[in-house]
């Protein structure tokens, strides 16, 4: 019955729901409906979890800037003179606490953290009510399904606008501020770092408690009990414990049930695409453990625009961004990825610039036969690709380290990736650079860049942080910076209205002032 009523949600229809313009942290998810009157039923809990799914989609989340700025702030792509300035402010750290992207990604990850406790706060009226077995057990998998995302909000405010995570230092750094309820007032303050990931912590074990392992599938559109552990993992890797880490990327990869595996970049699924061009053409694949799901007619933001801008005369592109030149260079020969990611194009600009192009974004071809929607592609938050990544790292940096083992996890993806050669052996002087490396190759503009170099710090380039030089056509703002690890705004500013809003406590970064 589990499935049954899993699969009757991932045919319900999202519906768009708008962003209040009011304090982001007290934002209100059913305006419309009297509070007291809200969420009493059980058809009311899965249109409020439905609710929850569509701010999913919000192109200030994973559909646009969570994923395009941290990897557009960094060195993984250049400006092309003649650009838009889209994302321009970003691109020269030029970032204040008004820039408008900082302020959207806050106020939406705190709009889906707000719906989620409303629901949570409900939910056991709700389930007291029902009288079928199989009506609770419905309401409790949507439950894990919330914790599961309530969680991901945070990790994501964590990673974004927290610092690295130390375990020696947590407890005295700023974390975010942590809301449970939606009626009760809360103060208005930042928990400690620690505090706040184990709070993270907390709600993935409720969703892990919760959520069935028979659900778990490859490209699923609600969050699973996969999913949660690929979080967990993730997050471990980000608290420095390296037994968590593997602990939980090895629960996805050696998962009982056999869900998810590894798209081959070598093997041909169609006359034309191979099971790892397909994942991106057409948004389904066997290593997607979780991804937002789109439609034709309710979808979020268009994530190959600022690579392509293919719609502006549909006929030449005009990218506000090309890849770097040493990103290029990553790719040996034999790396099929670099066929599914770039295309070698002649732009539409005066200059014509001739350059590889990332076309990974270029758009859900189905959207695009059918009506015409270019450069949106189904955000793939979580794939099988990331864990193997995250299990090698942390192989490499326990207090004993794995080399053998790190080196059997990023050699088990190359041949996905790879039709001849990749041999590669992680040691004691390469592990942090080669891992640097591949997960470049394979998480290519997937908005892990920023948050790789700064949890990194000085074991990555001695702490240098990168580098930028000026390539061909390139923006001449922006294409000369160097950028050292532990630079203040390689942690976003708060915004600075939630700083200033009355009753607030919220202390500011070090980027705000």
């Amino acid at each position: 019955m589990k499935k049954i009523f899993s699969q009757i949600k991932f045919f319900v229809l999202l519906a768009a729901v708008s962003l209040a313009t009011t304090s982001c942290l007290d934002k209100d998810p059913l305006s419309a409906i009297p509070q007291t009157e809200a969420m009493q039923s059980y058809e009311e809990a899965e249109q409020t979890l439905t609710g929850i799914y569509a701010r999913l989609k919000s192109s200030a989340l994973w559909s646009g800037y969570l994923t395009l700025l941290p990897d557009i702030q960094c060195d993984l792509v250049y400006a092309v003179d003649g650009y838009t300035n889209t994302y321009g402010s970003i691109w020269q750290w030029d970032i204040r606490p008004t820039t408008a992207e900082i302020e959207s990604v806050y106020a939406a990850l705190y709009g889906v953290i707000a719906h989620c406790n409303f629901f949570l706060e409900r939910i056991d009226a709700v389930v007291a009510k029902q009288t079928s077995d199989d009506r609770i057990e419905a309401l409790e998998l949507y439950t894990g399904e919330v914790y599961a995302i309530r969680a991901l909000a945070y990790s994501e405010l964590l990673k974004c606008f927290c610092k690295a995570y130390d375990p020696a230092t947590a407890e005295k750094e700023l974390g975010v501020v942590i809301r449970k309820l939606y009626s009760t007032p809360e103060p208005t303050t930042r928990s400690s770092l620690k505090a706040s990931y184990e709070f993270v912590l907390e709600d993935l074990a409720h969703a892990e408690e919760l959520l069935p392992i028979e659900n778990d599938f490859y490209s699923q559109h609600y969050l699973t009990l996969g999913a949660a552990y690929a979080l967990h993992a993730r997050v471990a890797l980000y608290m420095q414990d390296w037994d968590a880490a593997i602990d939980y990327s090895s629960r996805v990869i050696d998962h009982p049930n056999k869900p998810y595996a590894l798209s081959s970049a070598t093997t041909l699924y169609t006359s034309e695409m191979t099971f790892f061009d397909y994942m991106w053409a057409h948004d389904l694949s066997t290593e997607a453990i979780w991804q937002i799901g789109f439609t034709q007619t309710s979808f979020g933001g268009a994530l190959g625009s600022v690579f392509l801008n293919f719609t502006t005369d549909y006929y030449n592109f005009y990218p506000d961004y090309v890849p770097a030149q040493w990103v290029l260079d990553l790719y040996d020969a034999g790396d099929r990825r670099y066929e599914a990611y770039f295309y070698d194009a002649q732009t539409g600009y005066d200059h014509a610039l001739q350059w590889p192009l990332l076309v990974k974004y270029y758009g859900n071809r189905n959207f695009i036969s059918s009506s015409y929607i270019y450069h949106v592609t189904m955000p793939k938050p979580f794939r099988l690709a990331e864990q193997y990544l995250i299990r090698a790292e942390a192989y490499c940096r326990q207090q004993t380290p794995n080399f053998t083992a790190a080196t059997e996890d990023i050699m088990t993806l190359r041949k996905a990736r790879y039709v001849s050669g990749g041999s590669l052996s992680l040691k004691k002087d390469n592990f942090i650079e080669e891992i640097a490396n591949e997960r470049v190759r394979e998480l290519y503009m997937e908005g892990f860049r920023l948050h790789d170099i700064k949890r990194w710090g000085s074991l990555y380039r001695n702490g240098e942080g990168f580098t930028r030089v000026p390539q061909q056509q390139s923006l001449s703002e922006g294409s000369s910076i160097s950028v050292k690890a532990d630079n203040p705004l390689f942690v976003w500013p708060i915004p600075q209205h939630e700083i200033e809003a009355p009753g607030s406590q919220i202390q500011p970064n070090e980027s705000n002032k």
